[in-house]
C-alpha cells in the first residue's frame, strides 16, 4: 500500500510526489483498530490486568488476613458488623464475665455499654472486649459508687467485604485480585514461552523438510511420550516446590502442540509463489522463514494462542489441586473456583466472583484472537 503526499511546491515545479510506503504490520494494526470487539476486549482485559496489579495494593485487607468473626459472610455494600449483629458480638465477648449489659448505644463506630451486676464488678472484665478482634480502644469511662455498674466505651471495628469472605474468613475481593496476578502471569508468560519456542521450531522443521524435518519431529514425538505429571514431579523433587517451575513445566510441554501447528502451516505455504520468488532472488532460508513464512502462519497461531491461555490457567488449577502448584495462602482463579465449587451450597459468591472474572478474561482473549486473525490473515488484505 502506498500513500502519495505531494507538497504544493512539488506540484508547482512538476516534481514527482514522494511515495511513502506502509508495512504489512502497519496495515494489520489499522485493521485491528477497526475491529470494535477486539478493541473492546483489549480495553476490558487491560482493566482486569490493572485490578490484578493495583487491586491488592489499595484494598484495606491483605490476601491472607483472617477474620474469625466473618467466615462465609455474603457480599454487601454495608459495613460489617451490621448494627443488629453488634449486641450478639458483645454477648459473646462478655459471656464468662457474669456482667449484664443494661443498655447499649452505638454512635457511628463508638459503642457505649452500661454494665450492671449483683456484686461489685471487677474492672478487668473488660478484657473480654479487649481480646476480641471486633473491638478496639476499650476503656472504662464511668463507675457507680458501689461498683455494681460500669460504663464502657469501645470502638467497633467495621469492615467492608464487597465480594464476601471465604471459608476461612478472608476477604474474597482481595483474593480474586491477587489470584488474577498468578493466573494471568502463568497463563500469558507460559503461553509466550511456548509461542516463541513452538513457532521457531515448527517453522524451521517445516521449511527445511527432508531428513531435518524427520529428526526434529521425532524429537517432538519423544517428548510427547513423557508423562506430564511425571515430568512435573521430577522438577519438584530436584528443585523444590517453586511457582516459577510452573513456567518451566508448562512451557516445556505446551510448545509441542504449537510446533506441530506451525509446521503444518509452513508446509502449506513453502511452495507458494512468493516463497519461490524469494528463493530466486537469493534470499537466505533464515530470512525467508522470518519475513515470509512466520507472518503467514500467525493467523491460526494467534487463535490457538488465545485458546492456550485458558488451557494453561486450568492446568495450573489442576496442579494446585494436587499440591504441586500454587499453595496457601497464595491463590489463583483456579484455586478459588475449586474452593467455591466445594462451598456452592450456602456460599455461591465464592464461586461466582472468580468464575465471572475468568469468564470475562476468556471472552476478551477470544475477541482479541479473532481480531488478530482477521488483521493478520493475508487473504483479507
Amino acid at each position: 500500500m502506498a500513500i502519495y503526499e505531494p507538497t504544493a511546491a512539488a506540484r508547482a515545479e512538476g516534481v514527482e510526489p514522494e511515495i511513502k510506503g506502509r508495512s504489512l504490520w502497519a496495515n494489520a494494526w489499522t485493521r485491528l483498530l477497526r475491529n470494535r470487539a477486539a478493541v473492546g476486549g483489549a480495553v476490558l482485559l487491560g482493566l482486569v490486568a490493572l485490578l490484578a496489579v493495583f487491586g491488592p495494593m489499595v484494598s484495606p485487607h491483605d490476601y491472607d488476613e483472617i477474620y474469625q468473626s466473618y467466615i462465609k459472610v455474603p457480599p454487601s455494600l454495608e459495613a460489617y458488623p451490621r448494627e443488629t449483629e453488634i449486641p450478639a458480638m458483645v454477648d459473646r465477648a462478655l459471656r464468662r464475665t457474669g456482667a449484664e449489659v443494661a443498655t447499649l448505644e452505638l454512635d457511628g463506630s463508638t459503642l457505649t455499654l452500661d454494665m450492671v451486676g449483683e456484686r461489685e464488678l471487677d474492672p478487668r472484665l473488660v478484657r473480654g472486649l479487649q481480646r476480641s478482634d471486633d473491638f478496639t480502644d476499650v476503656e472504662i469511662v464511668g463507675q457507680s459508687a458501689d461498683g455494681t455498674a460500669l460504663t464502657v466505651q469501645a470502638t467497633v471495628e467495621r469492615y467492608h467485604f464487597f465480594f464476601g469472605t471465604d471459608s476461612n474468613g478472608r476477604d474474597l475481593m482481595t483474593r480474586v485480585f491477587y489470584g488474577a496476578r498468578i493466573s494471568l502471569m502463568i497463563g500469558i508468560l507460559a503461553t509466550l514461552v511456548s509461542l516463541v519456542i513452538g513457532v521457531a521450531y515448527g517453522a524451521t522443521a517445516g521449511f527445511l523438510g527432508g531428513r531435518t524435518d524427520d529428526v526434529m519431529m521425532r524429537i517432538v514425538d519423544i517428548l510427547y511420550s513423557i508423562p506430564f505429571m511425571f515430568f512435573v514431579i521430577l522438577l519438584m523433587v530436584f528443585f523444590g516446590r517453586n511457582i516459577f517451575l510452573m513456567f518451566v513445566a508448562v512451557g516445556a510441554v505446551e510448545w509441542l502442540d504449537m510446533a506441530r501447528i506451525v509446521r503444518g502451516q509452513t508446509l502449506s505455504v513453502k511452495r507458494r509463489e512468493f516463497i519461490e520468488a524469494a528463493h530466486a532472488c537469493g534470499v537466505g532460508s533464515a530470512k525467508i522463514i522470518r519475513r515470509h513464512v512466520v507472518p503467514n502462519t500467525l493467523g491460526p497461531v494467534v487463535v490457538y494462542m488465545t485458546l492456550m491461555v485458558p488451557k494453561v490457567i486450568l492446568l495450573e488449577s489442576f496442579l494446585s489441586f494436587l499440591g504441586l502448584g500454587v499453595q496457601e495462602p497464595m491463590t489463583s482463579w483456579g484455586v478459588l473456583i475449586a474452593d467455591g465449587a466445594n462451598n456452592i451450597v450456602g456460599a455461591t459468591w465464592m464461586l461466582v466472583f472468580p468464575a465471572v472474572f475468568l469468564a470475562v478474561t476468556l471472552f476478551c482473549l477470544n475477541f482479541i484472537g479473532d481480531g488478530l486473525r482477521d488483521a493478520l490473515d493475508p487473504k483479507d488484505r
